[in-house]
């Protein structure tokens, strides 16, 4: 095991003495209802809150470090920490990293903490989790659920414990989260202003009174905010007594399943919810009021299968999901009255000897219960559990061997789509479609790019001229003909500062996609309608899957009109275009000018990001003087600025003009005929391989 260095710490936000106080905050008691669970009991798995803009989010989580019991360290005791992590951390600053300076200097094998270590027993805050790397987002969960964080690199290894309540903020209208990820978080709150006039003039008023005199403030508010530290204080000590009998595990069970949620993570926390909440009761059981709760905060979120699906559960679902629930707890009572002498966990039984609840979740296994059970679905958590083989692999492996959520594997077989408006049989499966080179955009899942993640590609002949910091086994052998000549013949490496190399780093980016959608009347057929939607939303969810950022475009009439700027919330394309209008004349070459003028703005504001147009039309351009001459030279104009592209031609019937193939040419794009493809696999075309100008296979 490595050194760990302690005066190499990262720095962090330190708990606020007159920070805004906890129990001051109006309106969000379901929010600091999740917060204090999860500080009950950290291996809940965090909470993500969802919300607009403006709704306290950051100020209760703040708030709630300063609850938390202080920590006793080498140092001696110290309040609990409040660690926030900004979005654009690098993998080394999150779990730490080898002091390379040591290593090489001294030959130390010294470990630089990062700030999952920082945050051990406070509070790890992620604010605008959504935007946040996708790996990293799989770093902390990985590091929520096992409370420890290990580190395998340049073949040496080092672990530490790691165990915080883990808190993401996000704005949905900025781009969503995948349902793989929304599921790692143990609970999730969508937190809305309040529309009563009391409470927002209640809200208004104490944010007014604190701003006046912050200290004045927090004295106010001082015995209600001990009283729930104290309270949680008590409900840690308590969780490892609480009982989870049979009856309400099988309230659990029949919740989970009446709403059909992936796997048993569901389950797992729910349990884990339910008896965090009987121990903030001050109880030592589990009743049905606790499994209600934990389902309201827990299940939400779990339902989400499409990437466009809302979340949430309305008070009528949770009502018959608790309904059939006491059923099937009412059975359990029933088999138990039948067979009062029948001990399922007596000595002989599978698992003997444990409590009802069996493993993490069972009473006596507390977050830091010696004698907790490795949980499967969240690794090495202690001896003898499993490790997932995923955290073996490099990024780039793990990014494309996990399921899309359109449920089939980059990197594996293929599994059946979920579409219940085509044929399983229908699906086609060209290879993935991405932009040709290697571009240095935001990390996402299409095109090549050099990134800080992913594969080690080559050395960098300079540790300044790479992206990815330093080459370690490169700068080693960089420096060992030297040694001689510098003196050195046993012991540490000397160092020069020409020694050091750096490390180019292959990953994927995200691109930026611009729709443009023909919606003229020759357009405006029903079944055509029907069939060119359904693409749309088919390429949207491919987008989202990629982590691109989308823009739609709309030509009828006489204008092109952008209906959707650049974003990175694909939900709301697929909402903008629900109403889509049809009808008038086809104004294509505006079209095209008006989607070259937009990757125009986004290269000045993000110049890193490449752009790609995809087209959908049949190709007659009408409206103005020589339509279809001007719309091929719009064309032209986008390939030439080196614009990628991807026609879908929308024309039927008996006699076609091929106009859109025209299109292709001239745009040096993709070509496929929207008539050979379902809604299914035109996300397949955004992903297939095409020569510019042909038909896709």
């Amino acid at each position: 095991m490595l050194e760990s260095p302690t005066d190499t710490a990262p720095t962090t936000t330190a708990s606020i003495e007159a920070g805004f106080p906890f129990s001051a905050v109006v309106g969000q008691e379901q929010l600091q209802l999740a917060l204090i669970l999860c500080a009950v009991h950290p291996g809940i798995g965090g909470v993500l809150v969802r919300g607009e803009k403006g709704t306290a989010k950051s100020t209760v989580v703040r708030a709630l470090a300063q609850l938390l019991p202080p920590v006793s360290d080498e140092r001696g005791e110290r309040p609990a920490r409040l660690v926030e992590l900004p979005v654009g951390a690098t993998e080394d600053r999150v779990i730490g990293s080898l002091d390379l300076q040591r290593v090489l200097r001294d030959g130390e094998q010294a470990f630089r903490p990062g700030l999952l270590a920082a945050a051990h027993h406070g509070v790890l805050y992620v604010d605008e989790v959504n935007l946040l790397h996708d790996h990293l987002v799989d770093v902390l969960l990985d590091a929520a659920a096992m409370g420890r964080v290990h580190i395998e690199r340049d073949g040496v290894s080092h672990s530490h414990p790691a165990r915080f309540v883990l808190v993401g903020t996000m704005n949905p209208e900025e781009g969503e989260l995948r349902p793989q990820l929304l599921d790692r978080f143990g609970l999730t709150v969508d937190v809305v202003a309040s529309r009563e006039v009391g409470v927002r003039m209640s809200v208004v008023r104490r944010r007014l009174d604190y701003e006046a005199d912050p200290a004045g403030f927090a004295v106010r508010y001082a015995d209600a905010d001990r009283e729930i530290a104290d309270r949680i204080l008590i409900a840690r000590d308590l969780v490892g007594e609480v009982v989870l009998d049979d009856v309400e595990l099988r309230r659990i069970a029949a919740l989970c399943a009446s709403f059909d949620v992936d796997g048993m993570r569901a389950d797992l926390v729910v349990a884990r919810t339910a008896t965090a909440h009987a121990a903030w009761r001050g109880s030592r059981t589990v009743t049905a009021e606790d499994v209600r709760v934990a389902a309201e905060l827990a299940l939400p979120h779990r339902r989400r299968r499409d990437p466009f699906d809302e979340p949430g559960i309305s008070e009528d679902q949770l009502e018959e999901a608790m309904r059939q629930a006491e059923q099937e707890a009412q059975r359990q009572r029933d088999e138990s009255a039948d067979d009062p002498d029948d001990d399922p966990d007596g000595p002989d039984s599978p698992g003997g000897g444990q409590d009802s609840g069996g493993g993490p979740d069972s009473p006596d296994s507390g977050p830091d219960s010696p004698g907790s059970a490795p949980d499967p679905l969240d690794g090495p958590d202690s001896p003898g559990a499993q490790r997932d083989p995923r955290a073996e692999s490099s990024d780039e492996d793990r990014a494309d061997a996990q399921p899309d959520d359109r449920g089939e594997s980059s990197g594996g077989r293929p599994a059946p789509e979920r579409n219940a408006g085509a044929p399983a049989n229908s699906v086609a499966r060209p290879p993935r479609w991405e932009i040709q080179g290697v571009g240095e955009g935001a990390p996402g899942r299409r095109s090549r790019a050099r990134t800080r993640h992913g594969r080690v590609v080559r050395v960098a002949p300079d540790a300044t001229d790479a992206a990815a910091g330093l080459h370690l086994l490169g700068t080693v052998f960089a420096a060992a003909p030297h040694q001689r000549a510098r003196g050195r013949f046993t012991g540490p490496l000397a160092l020069e500062p020409e020694d050091l190399r750096g490390a180019y780093r292959e990953g994927r980016e995200g691109n930026l996609v611009v729709f443009v959608v023909d919606a003229s009347g020759s357009m405006a057929a029903r079944d055509r309608l029907s069939a060119v939607t359904g693409a749309i939303v088919a390429l949207l969810r491919d987008a989202y899957q990629r982590r691109d950022k989308v823009a739609v475009i709309t030509v009828r009439g006489t204008e092109a009109e952008l209906v959707l700027p650049p974003t990175s919330s694909v939900d709301i394309a697929v909402r903008r275009l629900s109403g889509l209008r049809t009808g008038g004349k086809t104004p294509l070459a505006r079209g095209l000018v008006t989607a070259r003028d937009l990757v125009h703005r986004e290269r000045v504001r993000d110049p890193q990001r490449r752009a790609m147009v995809v087209l959908l039309t049949d190709g007659r351009a009408t409206g103005g003087v020589d339509p279809v001459p001007r719309a091929r030279a719009a064309a032209r104009a986008l390939s030439r600025d080196g614009v990628a592209g991807v026609v879908v031609d929308c024309e039927r019937g008996m006699i076609r003009l091929g106009l859109a193939l025209d299109l292709a040419r001239d745009l040096r794009a993709t070509y496929v005929q929207l008539s050979e493809i379902t809604g299914d696999s035109v996300a397949g075309v955004v992903r297939a391989t095409a020569q510019p100008a042909t038909r896709a296979a």
